[in-house]
């Protein structure tokens, strides 16, 4: 099938160079008693005074009263946001940032404070407010962190940098390499102040803190188990049991249980020389061998083979070693020589038994760790068969006999195939099968291939230097048969075009050095006379001893997969193939099962694998939507989705943005200005009518202006703008596009966000004629956040009800990787991260990028140290930059980091946990000792082939409108891991196609998540995702990073080199973003990579990539 390109990502965030400069930690002297006096002062992690740095046109929540308006603030009654039984609102502000909500509690009213102007962000608030006089602080009351009554409660809700050190509870065992421990449990002396950061790749030295373990005390539940020193002492959190809360259901997926056979399996080492690096001439080879001497020598045995260097056999061979001598008549291999037979000599030699038991044992839960052997080798036996009869490409197969093949223009078409897996699940093994489609390139003679390629009469005119490009680009690495010698049917692969015409070619055809041109060589010795003399040949073979082939006479061999980059025609006619409903996807699944008739399967047969021809009955459990909360001033204050949806009718935003300062710039030539100037002014009463403060005047009028002069226009009329201003700040550039607007839109961005530093919502000049009241308020929203603003947020936020969020300031991160496309060999893969700013609401995420070496799965900026001349070991990074903001914004330090990471395939779970959990590690690190809140690091999926379907698809009450199971379907038994922490939840409503659920599995989990806790969440925050109004289908911080990496693509400058292919920093902009499968390399590949343009730092802080 086609997996929706991943090719957004977040946009663009260089990793925190300049904030290391403003705040090392300054490391007090502790107080010495444990829960002792106050904090000796010391300065926070963000500077103080100035305009802090959310400060400003309050940029976080403006314009119109806080956010609760009518009612007192948001949560009335006992003293709203501040809420608490503590003093008022501190009137010294701490951090900058407007004073959207100061802190108040029962009674203080708040601070009187101008309302948009520069500093307290948020002051701290929480159980006790910030007060500095006592209240049940952070360290006192409830034997909380720090233990005991603590005197004097905390200074911020937090204890400030050096109060009484937050206990290192026992779940932070370290995951690096390293056997020491790195950060000590705390104890009661002060540990002497480290450097600033661990270095990247050896943690602190175990200091004094060791001697002083003896009489040290630990506040805290369980005794610290130690670090993990690798990967093989490492173990994955187990299930907490399962959850409970949402109301029962039973639905199928697409896996089939297959029961484990009891055979004794032996694995033998195969070596077959001369070696040859294609699979498919090795197979050819070893189906020669079981023909031949199954009977004689093999023990009437049939082995499976993995096309490489094993073999397996169910029971033993009668040889520990053997050699074989096989002969193969060859075919061609392209080079043209004379056919011959080839000699190989096989060696099978006895390796290994594969142990069945031990998966037994895994399956049960008795087992924590896969026995991966074993599932290879079930693997391989169940693809013997499929092997032979489709074309595989992964763990998929095709064939044009499995469905009708589809054309998807430009000389490709589509196959129809099936996925095949097997997987360890609770309910034991399973088979998981899916519906699959993938591009082909059609079996055409070649010049009605390039005909298609280049879309048009090809002998009309000669060929442009661009067509030439485009015809080698795509039929290089292809296959090929000749046509002109009857039923001699060679094939050859195409190695690249001649440069001059076939008219021109010549070529030696004896020692002498006698020329002969190509046209005459043709007539000659085949009586075929070229008609298109003025076509380059193909060029076949090898480069050293090049074969000329006229295009009329090749024709493309069938069954070539086409694994470059589809554009977005091919991707539409590809998607219409595979986006089929719920009912007929299932009846497709069951269909294909009984055509792989398992139970007649030789190989399956042979080693005693059954498989079931039913669909797996799965009970499920349909979450509730969560109540989201709208401002008071709005007809409707909340809402209750429905269904996964629903709109902003008679609902303003619960803080509406200010947007007093505004331009627009049309560049496109069908909009007239009047047009475009009653668009805008459309807009602007949309976005007021939503709850935003909207000046209705722009700062000068709209400019009409051409694509190829975007950077000078732009840049003119900023200025324009800002002169007229004075110094105040632009809010918003409305930009008017042409429908196709090529690399327009990734340059606009670029200058927008790297250059000038303002936020733009750019419109596509047929939403500008249509201009429909469903797609203002579409980008009202979009428009809102854009400028600092809160579409919605939850209820259970506003009243502190989510668990292990509400209780203590909580950041939650979403990071994700997106690569180039399959084909740009050098383009680098691009990171993101987005941070949650705000706390307890958690709806605004700010976000950084940074480019990394070419398809490097690991985020290597998370976390970065290096020697500055004048100042020492400096640190920073993605994660410490953002921990800052959080403070700046929230006036508080997070006490618990939820980490929801994207795009990570099965195979890389070890390797991303170990050097990213350890990244955070060293980020919390170095901005205090001893600061390590506790993680949860939860990996998202979404590119897994687990569909689900309703028990009865004609059961209205249990589907949505498109047939697809309802949101907030959780399933976590049965089809999930036999003992880990995971669960397959769709919390989105279906619009077309098969819903494919989110797969989340925890990987890390010091905050000691239940099943309920983390499915809720997880569902719940998926209806505060800021672009539309439906609950999406993966968790938001996820998806921004997403969103926000596919922006930053846009910020790689590209070069062209003169063959055509991209060069290193390049990408085309234009079209889908980034990409494909995903792959890791070692975290030293990091190159040469070229980096990313800054973000400015006002866009930074906003939501600019929605």
């Amino acid at each position: 099938m086609v997996r929706k390109k991943r090719t957004d990502g977040p946009s663009g965030a260089e990793s925190s160079d300049g904030q290391q400069r403003s705040a090392p930690p300054q490391q007090q002297q502790q107080a010495a008693v444990t829960g002792g006096a106050g904090p000796q002062g010391g300065r926070a992690w963000a500077p103080q005074g100035g305009r802090g740095d959310y400060g400003g046109r309050g940029d976080y929540g403006g314009g119109r009263g806080d956010y609760g308006g009518g009612r007192g603030d948001y949560g009335g009654g006992r003293g709203g946001y501040g809420g608490g039984r503590g003093g008022r609102g501190n009137p010294q502000q701490q951090y900058g940032g407007p004073p959207e909500y100061q802190g108040r509690g029962r009674g203080g009213p708040p601070q009187p404070q101008q309302q948009y102007g520069g500093p307290p962000e948020y002051q701290g608030r929480g159980r006790g407010g910030p007060s500095q006089q006592g209240g049940r602080g952070y360290g006192g009351g409830r034997g909380g962190y720090g233990g005991g009554v603590g005197a004097g409660g905390g200074h911020d809700v937090v204890p400030s940098y050096g109060g009484p050190p937050r206990q290192i509870v026992p779940e932070l065992h370290q995951a690096t390499s390293v056997p020491s421990a790195p950060y000590q449990a705390v104890v009661s002396p002060p540990p002497a102040p480290q450097s600033e950061a661990s270095s990247s790749s050896q943690p602190p030295e175990v200091s004094e803190v060791a001697e002083e373990l003896g009489q040290m005390t630990i506040h805290s539940e369980e005794t610290p188990a130690p670090p993990p020193a690798s990967k093989s002492s490492l173990r994955f959190p187990l299930r907490p049991g399962k959850g409970n809360s949402g109301k029962r259901c039973v639905v199928k997926a697409n896996h089939f249980f297959a029961e484990l056979p009891k055979k004794d399996l032996h694995q033998y080492d195969v070596t077959i020389t001369p070696e040859v690096t294609s699979r498919g001439v090795n197979r050819a080879v070893m189906e020669q061998l079981v023909r031949l001497y199954r009977e004689s020598h093999l023990g009437k045995r049939l082995p499976a083979y993995d096309g490489r260097k094993s073999l397996y056999t169910a029971g033993p061979l009668p040889f520990i070693s053997k050699d074989f001598r096989i002969t193969l008549v060859d075919e061609d291999d392209g080079s043209g020589g004379q056919r011959r037979d080839r000699e190989f000599k096989v060696v099978i030699k006895l390796a290994a038994r594969a142990d069945l038991h031990h998966l037994g044992l895994f399956l049960e839960g008795r087992q924590t760790d896969a026995p991966q052997e074993a599932l290879q080798v079930l693997d391989i036996v169940l693809r013997e068969l499929p092997t032979s009869r489709y074309c595989p490409v992964g763990r998929s197969f095709y064939s044009p006999d499995l469905g009708r093949r589809q054309p998807l223009g430009e000389g490709l078409e589509s196959w129809r195939g099936f996925y095949q897996s097997i997987r360890p699940t609770q309910m034991g093994l399973s088979l998981n099968i899916d519906m699959s489609s993938t591009a082909f390139i059609e079996p055409l003679p070649v010049i009605d291939f390039v005909t298609q390629l280049l879309n048009r009469d090809v002998s009309a005119r000669p060929l442009s230097d661009a067509d030439r490009v485009k015809i080698k680009k795509a039929l290089r690495g292809i296959k090929v048969e000749v046509t002109h010698r009857g039923n001699m049917r060679r094939k050859y692969r195409i190695s690249g075009l001649t440069s001059q015409a076939t008219r021109e070619l010549t070529f030696p055809v004896d020692e002498r050095g006698t020329m002969k041109s190509v046209v005459e060589y043709f007539y000659e010795t085949y009586g075929f006379s070229i008609q298109h003399t003025q076509w380059p040949c193909l060029q076949v073979g090898n480069t050293q001893r090049p074969n000329y082939l006229p295009m009329e006479v090749c024709k493309i061999v069938e069954g070539q997969r086409y694994s470059k980059r589809l554009n977005e025609r091919q991707i539409t006619a590809l998607l219409k193939v595979t986006c089929q409903r719920p009912l007929d996807r299932e009846r497709d699944i069951m269909q294909t099962v009984r055509h792989n008739a398992y139970h007649e399967d030789p190989y399956a047969k042979e080693f005693g694998i059954k498989i079931s021809e039913k669909l797996a009955q799965v009970e499920a459990r349909i979450l509730p939507p969560p109540w989201l909360k709208y401002h008071d001033t709005g007809k409707e204050k909340d809402c209750l989705p429905q269904v996964g949806q629903w709109n902003m009718m008679n609902k303003k935003m619960v803080n509406g943005g200010t947007v007093n300062h505004w331009f627009c710039v049309n560049f496109s030539r069908n909009v007239q200005d009047s047009v475009a100037r009653g668009f805008c002014s459309e807009l602007a009463q949309m976005c007021y009518v939503s709850g935003m403060a909207f000046n209705p005047e722009p700062v000068v009028p709209p400019l009409s202006a051409r694509p190829d002069q975007v950077e000078k226009v732009l840049k003119t009329r900023y200025h324009d703008a800002k002169n007229k201003l004075q110094g105040r700040e632009l809010d918003l550039l409305i930009v008017i596009l042409p429908d196709n607007n090529g690399s327009l839109y990734g340059d606009l961005k670029r200058i927008c966000e790297t250059d000038l530093g303002v936020v733009s919502q750019c419109c596509l000049t047929k939403h500008v004629f249509k201009m429909s009241k469903q797609y203002l308020a579409n980008v009202a929203l979009k428009i809102n956040v854009k400028v600092g603003g809160r579409n919605t947020v939850l209820i259970d936020a506003l009243s502190r009800r989510i668990p292990l969020v509400s209780d203590r300031p909580t950041i939650i991160f979403g990071a994700d990787v997106t690569h180039p496309h399959p084909g740009e060999d050098s383009s680098p893969s691009i990171a993101a991260v987005v941070a949650s700013q705000d706390w307890p609401e958690v709806t605004k995420y700010a976000g950084l990028v940074c480019a990394q070496a070419h398809r490097q799965e690991l985020i290597q900026d998370l976390f970065k140290q290096w020697q500055d001349p004048v100042r020492g070991t400096l640190t920073g990074g993605m994660i410490k930059e953002l921990l800052i903001s959080f403070r700046r914004a929230t006036g508080q330090k997070p006490q618990r980091i939820i980490f929801y990471r994207d795009g990570v395939s099965e195979g890389q779970f070890y390797q991303v946990l170990l050097f990213e959990l350890d990244a955070i590690r060293k980020a919390c690190a170095s901005l205090e000792p001893n600061y390590q809140p506790p993680v949860t690091f939860v990996v998202v999926q979404k590119r897994h082939h687990t569909r689900l379907f309703a028990s009865n698809h004609n059961d209205k009450s249990s589907v949505d409108r498109s047939g697809n199971i309802l949101p907030g379907t959780v399933v976590d038994s049965k089809i999930c891991h036999p003992t880990e922490f995971d669960f397959y939840l769709c919390s989105h409503a279906g619009i077309q196609g098969t819903s494919r659920p989110a797969h989340y599995h925890v990987l890390w989990d010091e905050n000691n998540f239940s099943a309920d806790a983390l499915q809720s969440l997880t569902n719940n925050l998926c209806y505060t995702y800021a672009r539309c109004t439906r609950s999406v289908s993966i968790v938001p911080p996820a998806y921004y990073a997403h969103l926000a990496a596919f922006r930053a693509r846009f910020y790689m400058e590209p070069e062209t080199s003169d063959s055509g292919s991209m060069t290193s920093g390049a990408v085309s902009r234009g079209g889908m973003g980034a990409a494909a499968g995903r792959s890791t390399r070692a975290p030293g590949a990091n190159a040469a990579v070229r980096p990313l343009p800054a973000l400015k730092e006002n866009v930074k802080r906003v939501m600019f990539y929605c």
